[in-house]
């Protein structure tokens, strides 16, 4: 009896943490970044928009309460997950998947750093200057990269709208990329 009571918890929690994962997952793909901000559709440019809404996801739930850490860490142990997973479906050896996750780890949280750092000093250049050398390293000059931090200023104005209950319940919703709604 006591473990089907835990077995119904870890079943609650995984459904929670799937649905908030799904939400963050439906945000990165929106084809407005990559049809009309010329993010790159390849596997690296995939996970440069899940790793960012994933960053402003965390973003959102950090030091806001006892009931958001866990869900914090659930999230972003299912992003890992779904990039080792990824790296697998890519072909890459078992041998070559933990050399690649420690380094796209490392590249997660200096993206962390880079964003956080711009969005709490109210610094929009350094914000596009982070979306620019992050996302099209490729690139000198990508025009789509204030457009992309107006999103994510967007965006994190968006997320500190919703309340901790709703997250805690699993319900997450990101703007829609190809509007301004600003301007409504």
């Amino acid at each position: 009896m006591i473990l089907s009571l835990f077995s119904r918890k870890a079943k609650a929690n995984e459904a929670i943490t799937i649905a908030l994962y799904d939400a963050i997952v439906a945000a990165a793909r929106q084809p407005y970044f990559y049809s009309d901000l010329e993010v790159p559709d390849t596997p690296l440019g995939r996970y440069e928009m899940l790793s960012l809404h994933v960053f402003l996801f965390m973003r959102r739930i950090k030091d806001r309460g006892p009931a958001l850490k866990p869900v914090g860490q659930e999230v972003t142990d299912e992003f890992f997950r779904d990039v080792d997973h990824s790296l697998r479906e890519l072909g890459i050896g078992d041998s070559g998947v933990p050399k690649r996750m420690k380094k796209l780890a490392r590249m997660f949280y200096g993206r962390i750093e880079s964003y956080d750092r711009a969005l709490e000093t109210n610094d929009h250049p350094a914000l596009v200057a982070a979306l620019a050398r992050n996302v099209r390293p490729d690139s000198d000059g990508w025009t789509g990269a204030p457009a992309l931090a107006a999103y994510v200023e967007r965006t994190v104005r968006h997320l500190d709208g919703q309340s901790d209950d709703d997250i805690v319940a699993g319900r997450v919703t990101f703007p829609d990329a190809s509007t301004d709604d600003t301007l409504l």
